[in-house]
């Protein structure tokens, strides 16, 4: 099985945004050493404690910062963008980058509204023509534009081969244009961990084959917290479960809590239960607890790629998070 990682840049409490995306380049290389098979960035704006803002400028510098692991986007908010320029920015990698990049697409705002309105001033586009983006970037990343409203126009440079492009989702909206289209599908646990297997075989069975995808391409993205004991794992996942709590009951927070805050935040019943209802969109324990859970989710969901999201406090101990998930997939 393939195991893969998607970052979103986390800025612990006390961590500046610099020190972030720096950790980010180093887990990359990290994971490279380590035989991760592609390593994904997250697009999310007007955020005090994610970092990543622009998948393309990271994928840039994680690309020249490593050698073999294919380096992408997990994923681009393209209804904020134009198209064509999406596709230039990905051409671009491409050549810069041979063979390495992937292009993951999604349709979420990636922010509040506020910073929603921002990204689309004065423009008149709409989410429902997330389907037709689709179309154009495929068009213009392939250099088939004969029969476009802009006939003949090219995304350049143009790469020999075109990045390999995925759709993201938590619901079968999304997997229903993937299989219309011939693209790849990652299924987003992490956010909503219900009913993906399901959502997962209506994308096989209705794959269409296209210019972009001749047989489906599937993944599964969850959260994963590792560590040597049991105890361990478990304060270490402690720091994610307060992090998620506090952005979904609209809680103010600096950075992604540390182990010791969250042992002394005040839980009320309804945050415990909260708590213990979001352990579905994540793995918690040792590397032979976490290679099963793992293997029992890749089996339901019918797929031989894992991608791991894991959002630690203490990067140390992340780095040996993900260290300790490869050697026991090795063994």
């Amino acid at each position: 099985m393939k195991i893969s990682i998607l970052d979103q840049s986390p800025v612990s409490n006390g961590m500046t945004a610099h020190q972030a995306l720096q950790n980010t380049i180093t887990l990359a290389q990290h994971a490279e050493r380590l035989g991760y098979h592609r390593f994904w960035v997250s697009e999310h704006h007007n955020s005090d404690s994610l970092a990543g803002s622009s998948p393309e400028i990271l994928i840039s510098a994680i690309a020249s910062k490593t050698e073999r692991i294919r380096v992408g986007s997990g994923g681009v908010m393209l209804p904020h963008y134009s198209a064509y320029k999406v596709a230039e920015n990905f051409a671009l990698l491409q050549t810069m980058f041979p063979d390495r990049i992937d292009l993951g697409l999604g349709r979420a705002p990636g922010g509040m509204p506020l910073a929603t309105m921002a990204l689309q001033e004065n423009s008149s586009r709409d989410i429902r023509d997330y389907p037709n983006q689709i179309d154009d970037l495929i068009d213009y990343l392939h250099n088939n534009t004969d029969d476009h409203r802009f006939q003949g126009l090219k995304a350049t440079p143009v790469p020999e081969n075109a990045p390999e492009m995925w759709l993201l989702g938590s619901s079968g909206s999304s997997a229903a244009v993937a299989a219309e289209k011939g693209a790849g599908f990652s299924f987003a646990h992490f956010i909503n961990p219900v009913g993906g297997p399901q959502v997962m075989q209506s994308y096989r069975e209705n794959f269409k084959p296209s210019i972009i995808g001749q047989q489906p391409a599937a993944s599964v993205a969850i959260f994963a917290v590792c560590a040597e004991t049991e105890e361990k794992a478990e304060a270490l996942a402690s720091s994610l479960d307060l992090s998620i709590l506090l952005i979904e009951t609209g809680r103010s927070r600096d950075g992604i809590p540390s182990v010791e805050q969250a042992a002394a935040f005040p839980y009320t019943p309804y945050d415990r239960e909260h708590i213990a209802h979001n352990r579905g969109r994540m793995v918690v324990g040792t590397p032979d607890s976490v290679k099963k859970q793992l293997e029992q989710l890749a089996a339901a969901y019918g797929t031989d790629e894992i991608i791991i999201v894991s959002i630690i406090h203490d990067f140390e101990a992340k780095l040996q998070s993900y260290k300790l998930i490869a050697e026991a997939f090795k063994n």
